[in-house]
Formats: C-alpha cells, structure tokens, sequence
C-alpha cells in the first residue's frame, strides 16, 4: 500500500507554477511532434497554460501556502492534461479517440487528487477551488468540440457554469453556500463521462445527441434546483432579518 507523509512537501510556491508551464510546454510539443497542431493550438495551449499557471502563483500567495502539495500537484496535472485537449480541439490531426482518451484520463485523474488530499491531511479551499475550475474548464472544452459537431446548443453543457457565476455577480444571493449533495457529483461527473463518449465519435449520430440532451437536461435539473434553494434561502433571511426588534435607543440622561 502507497502511503504519503504529511511532512512530504512538494514544488515550492515559485517553483511550482513554472514546472506546471513547462510540463505544458512539453506536452504541447509531443503533440505538434506526433498529431501535428495548428499555430492557433498553439497559441490556445500556451495562452492557456500561461494563465493557469499565473492563477496559480497568485492563489498560492494568497492562501499563504509555500507548497504546492501532493493533491494540487495531481490537479495541476489534470490542468496540463486540459491544455493538451484544449490545443487539440482548436486545431490539429488528432483522431476524436485520442482527444477523448487524453480527456478520460483527465476526467479519471479527478477521483485521485480529492482521496491524497484526505490521506494526508492537506484538504485546503484552495484544493477544492482548483479541482473545480479545472473541471469546469474541461467541460466547457469538450462541450465546445461537441458543439462544433452537433449544434451549438451543446455548448450550454459547458457554459452553465460561468453563466451561474456571472449571474452571481449581480444577485449575490445566489454566492451563499450550497448543502453537499450527492446528486450534485452525479451529475457533474455525468457531464464529463457523457462529453468524452461523445466527443470520441463512437457513438452514431442519434445516439450522441440523445446523451448530449440527457447531459444538458440533467444539469438544468441541477442547476435549477440549486437557484431555488439559494432564493428560497434569501427570502427567509430577509424575513427574519425584517422581524428583528429594533435596538432600543438609548435614554439620554436630562438634567
């Protein structure tokens, strides 16, 4: 059985983001050498590794965190995967199977980074933030190439997300914590599992828009639950806020 110390660090917080952009580097020039990218796959992949990784350094300062940790690490790793598939959808000879086994991998990477992060105690928000980002990412990636192929309403696979983000900025009520729900991870692994099957092209026609359709029914479902509770919530706090005594104002003294 593998075991990980908790006083086992990782790359250093400078170190971390560099090694994180040149593994990009790397792999975007395996894939130009093998499946041949485009300039502009080129420049998606670097644009993309550039900013991941300048995220990346910044989040690190801001947690206050001088390590990368084992968990990240692993994330990072699915992060470079993304930009891998990222440059293949934009342009390059790559055959829909190998853009959805690099993806499965990514997709499968995911269960692993969450259970070292447990196993050695480094849990962070940080963690959780990044997992999560790199997942939205993906989603959108993938939703985007199956897009291309079946209709551009596939795309709103990928883009619930931001859109429930943007929409954030202007109700923050919708910014409130959500309960766990199992339902929720179903569903978003759903998304990534039906993309990746349907992006590698073995599925016909028919088949592939039914899966699309049942992973944009699903996360309507989701989402659309999620903003009900969140409203539901915010309307009870603004009654309960409104029934509050108002403080007793305090007698002035006379004499």
């Amino acid at each position: 059985m593998v075991t990980f110390s908790t006083a086992t660090t990782t790359m250093s917080q400078s170190r971390a983001p560099l090694a994180g952009f040149t593994a990009q580097l790397l792999l975007l020039t395996t894939l130009a050498l093998t499946v041949g990218l485009s300039t502009w796959a080129w420049f998606a992949g670097v644009v993309f590794g550039a900013v991941l990784c300048g995220l990346l350094k910044v989040a690190l300062h801001r947690a206050g965190m001088t390590t990368l940790g084992w968990a990240n690490s692993v994330t990072l790793g699915r992060a470079i995967l993304t930009g891998g598939v990222t440059a293949m959808i934009v342009g390059s000879d790559a055959s829909p199977l190998l853009i959805a086994a690099v993806a499965a991998v990514a997709l499968a990477m995911d269960g692993v980074d969450g259970q070292v992060a447990r196993r050695t105690g480094t849990t962070s928000a940080l963690g959780a933030r990044f997992d999560m980002e790199v997942d939205a990412f993906l989603i959108l990636v993938l939703s985007g190439a199956a897009a291309i192929e079946f209709g551009w309403w596939a795309l709103a696979i990928g883009a619930f997300r931001y859109l429930f983000v943007v929409a954030s900025w202007a109700l923050p009520w919708m910014n409130a914590a959500l309960p766990p729900k199992f339902s929720r991870k179903v569903v978003a692994a759903q998304q990534g599992v039906m993309l990746a099957v349907v992006v590698s092209g073995l599925l016909p026609t028919a088949f592939a828009v039914f899966a699309l359709a049942v992973a944009l029914a699903s996360l309507t479902w989701s989402f659309g639950r999620d903003i009900v509770w969140l409203h539901q919530v915010s309307r009870v706090r603004q009654v309960a806020g409104s029934r509050r005594p108002a403080p007793r104002a305090r007698a002035l003294a006379t004499r």
